[in-house]
């Protein structure tokens, strides 16, 4: 499926296996990266902002789905940091990679989605 937000467009797929052709990240797959580029952003932010010197910033997403039917959705994410910064500037980084707003999206708001479905004539 091709997705166009604003200027971009990406092609979204789910893997042969599910009755794809795996050209693109699946659903799970992009709500899981909204995650982990909003953790690396917001940490980025507030660096700059505070004027910690990062070099290098990696982040990682672990997806555990077991329990989804069952209303559980696992997400375990690492962040992988290289800098010239103190203990207190890497215990305030922590704090803000906590704090972004996909994070606070995902655990702390009801999403209210409405459907609407039309023909193409």
């Amino acid at each position: 499926h091709a997705l166009h937000i604003n200027e971009h467009q990406f092609i979204a797929d789910v893997t042969a296996a599910d009755g794809g052709e795996d050209l693109g990240p699946s659903p799970h797959d992009l709500y899981d990266a909204a995650l982990a580029s909003c953790k690396a952003l917001t940490v980025m932010w507030y660096a700059n902002k505070k004027g910690i010197k990062i070099e290098q910033l990696e982040t990682r997403i672990e997806r555990n789905d077991e329990q989804e039917r069952q209303g559980v959705y696992k997400l375990d994410t690492t962040l992988k940091i290289k800098g010239n910064f103190s203990d207190q500037e890497f215990n305030q980084l922590v704090a803000v990679a906590e704090k972004c707003p996909i994070h606070k999206l995902m655990t702390s708001v009801v999403t209210e989605i409405t459907t609407k479905m039309e023909r193409i004539q």
